[in-house]
């Protein structure tokens, strides 16, 4: 009987061979390194950027309260967002108590004056007899004095009057100035306390948007900025930088700015609005935002150095536009940055780019 040698036996080493060339040193196959898509950090324009939020204030806000306590609250006359003018009566206070203390000084006045009168006309029989011996010079000096006094009794009376007739006029509650009615709080019957507001008034009518920026983008902003306000209702009204706030709050690291607005019945003291701060075209080092990560010690970016290796740096941002972001330090114009797949990169990873993936 005779056995043949069968083929698979002399191929078997070979294909041995052509697995092992596909290995590494240690018998395990080397992964490829991983694949992310990059931009290029350049210079280019952006258009504005910047955003902030916040509440909707009166420039000036006017509280009204009387001058007088304990009298009576008589009438009403505004409510609350009536358009008032500078000097319109708000509200009138009861003067009943008030009228029966001026009629008093009135007549108390009219005894002062006729006394008055009679010591001056009996100081006028005695002009020109000085040292006559016709009347001693004591009784003399004392008609004089008797007038002079009557006639600072008359003073006295009509000052005390004025007073009276002051208080009356005061007791008409009036508008120091022109403006919309925030807040009343007058009710007719309550007594009026000198110092408890009954009327808030925003002064001409101005409102304006006290928006929190943060202390990064403080020194992009200037006084007489366009910026374009977004009302909760969705409306928009373009309005200008007014007033940049001078401190950062140490909690928040938010500073404010202050965005003038036009008179519009759409503006309420206490909404939310949201500006848009519309700066001219300038050219600054910027990068797509999908390039800038956030962690806890702050932003930082992906860049890849000529080798396409991984380095991480820590970056601070300014403005932001149409999916651009502005980095003010940390980064260099050229710079590779990683966009995607960058998740779990470490210092010093080795990456390749996708096809088309370089910008």
């Amino acid at each position: 009987m005779t056995i043949k040698l069968r083929p698979i036996a002399l191929a078997l080493p070979f294909t041995l061979l052509l697995a092992a060339c596909g290995r590494g040193e240690d018998g395990a196959k080397e992964p490829p390194p991983p694949t992310v898509t990059v931009a290029r950090i350049e210079q280019r324009a952006l258009e504005g950027g910047l955003s902030a939020s916040g509440r909707l204030i009166p420039r000036e806000e006017v509280a009204v309260a009387p001058e007088l306590s304990g009298y009576r609250i008589a009438r009403v006359l505004v409510e609350e967002d009536a358009r008032v003018g500078a000097g319109q009566v708000l509200a009138v206070l009861d003067d009943t108590l008030l009228r029966s203390q001026i009629d008093q000084a009135r007549a108390q006045l009219s005894q002062q004056q006729v006394a008055y009168e009679k010591a001056r006309m009996e100081a006028g029989r005695v002009a020109g007899l000085d040292n006559q011996g016709v009347l001693s010079q004591e009784a003399i000096d004392q008609r004089r004095i008797a007038a002079r006094s009557a006639q600072a009794a008359v003073g006295v009376a009509k000052a005390q009057l004025d007073d009276l007739l002051t208080r009356q006029r005061r007791l008409i509650v009036r508008s120091p100035v022109a403006g919309r009615v925030l807040q009343r709080s007058a009710r007719p019957g309550e007594p009026s306390a000198s110092g408890t507001v009954l009327f808030t008034i925003a002064r001409d009518d101005l409102v304006e948007l006290d928006a929190e920026v943060a202390e990064a983008a403080m020194g992009t902003l200037a006084i007489g900025d366009p910026a374009v306000v977004t009302l909760a209702s969705g409306a928009k009204i373009n309005g200008r930088v007014r007033l940049l706030g001078a401190r950062v709050d140490n909690q928040t690291g938010l500073s404010r700015a202050r965005i003038a607005l036009p008179v519009s019945p759409d503006l309420r003291p206490g909404g939310f609005a949201q500006a848009s701060f519309v700066k001219e075209s300038t050219a600054v080092l910027a990068a797509p935002e999908k390039a800038v990560h956030y962690d806890a010690d702050g932003a930082y970016m992906l860049l890849l150095d000529k080798g396409d290796r991984v380095h991480r740096v820590s970056v601070r941002t300014g403005r932001r536009a149409a999916g651009m972001v502005e980095i003010l330090s940390g980064a260099k114009p050229g710079g590779r940055a990683v966009l995607g797949g960058g998740a779990f990169l470490l210092e010093g990873d080795r990456v390749r780019t996708a096809p088309g993936g370089r910008t």
